[in-house]
């Protein structure tokens, strides 16, 4: 699975996007977001609160509990604002 990470997420986790393969207990973004968290401190800061990131799998946002697979292409980032 690839994951992208933009404006403060990426600051947060360090870089833009990473390669994983999660174990086969993750089947949601809420439980990809927990199984993320454990990965590093900063993993950890950006994803303590789940409500203030927006997710989005193959170029669609999706809530917090749709189903990943491997070969999909997640992303992650703060609520869109401004004017």
């Amino acid at each position: 699975m690839k994951i992208y990470y933009f404006a403060w997420v990426r600051d947060y986790v360090g870089y833009s996007y990473e390669n994983i393969s999660c174990p086969k207990s993750v089947k949601t973004i809420e439980q990809l977001a927990h199984y993320l968290k454990k990965q590093s401190d900063g993993h950890a800061l950006a994803f303590e609160d789940l409500n203030v990131i927006r997710a989005a799998i193959n170029h669609q946002f999706v809530a917090n509990d749709s189903k990943v697979k491997d070969t999909d292409e997640v992303a992650f980032f703060p609520p869109v604002t401004g004017g």
